[in-house]
């Protein structure tokens, strides 16, 4: 019993603590650089098309925020299997992935994995070059295309 007593009282004194140490706090705001400033402006947009018999569809864009910053979006109707980061993102000069011996392909651009299904964004460091036409969906683990989208100029 006594140690049960002396447990609630430390706890009284540590919430006490927590909540006088923040009452004097300034509001924190957090900005999350992976989410775009304001409407997206899209510059180029594709549908996704399956491939290897996997359910892939939804739509891709490439545009700026309010800020100037370019993202990849995958909109709301987005869909793929495996979206739990096990599925690759490139930007691509085709629609089939092609592989280069040696690091530095010129005509792939690693983006990211993809997490989830539904509407994300993928922030950019910079506009793609025009080169890159397609984004395809790679599966590393079995080294299979899941699906591509050509993009198109708007």
């Amino acid at each position: 019993m006594l140690l049960k007593n002396v447990f609630l009282s430390a706890l009284m004194i540590v919430v006490t603590l927590a909540l006088v140490s923040c009452e004097d706090d300034a509001e924190t705001i957090t900005i999350d650089s992976a989410v775009p400033s304001g409407n997206l402006t899209v510059q180029r947009q594709g549908t996704f098309v399956a491939e290897s018999g996997k359910p892939t569809a939804g739509m891709a864009q490439i545009g700026t925020d309010q800020d100037g910053e370019v993202f990849l979006r995958f909109g709301n109707d987005f869909m793929t299997d495996l979206a739990t980061g096990t599925v690759t993102i490139y930007l691509s000069t085709s629609e089939a992935l092609q592989r280069n011996a040696g690091a530095g392909n010129p005509d792939l651009q690693l983006i990211g994995a993809v997490g989830m299904n539904g509407e994300d964004f993928f922030k950019l460091a910079s506009a793609p070059d025009s080169k890159f036409s397609h984004i395809i969906l790679w599966c590393e683990s079995v080294g299979i295309p899941f699906g591509n989208a050509e993009l198109q100029v708007q």
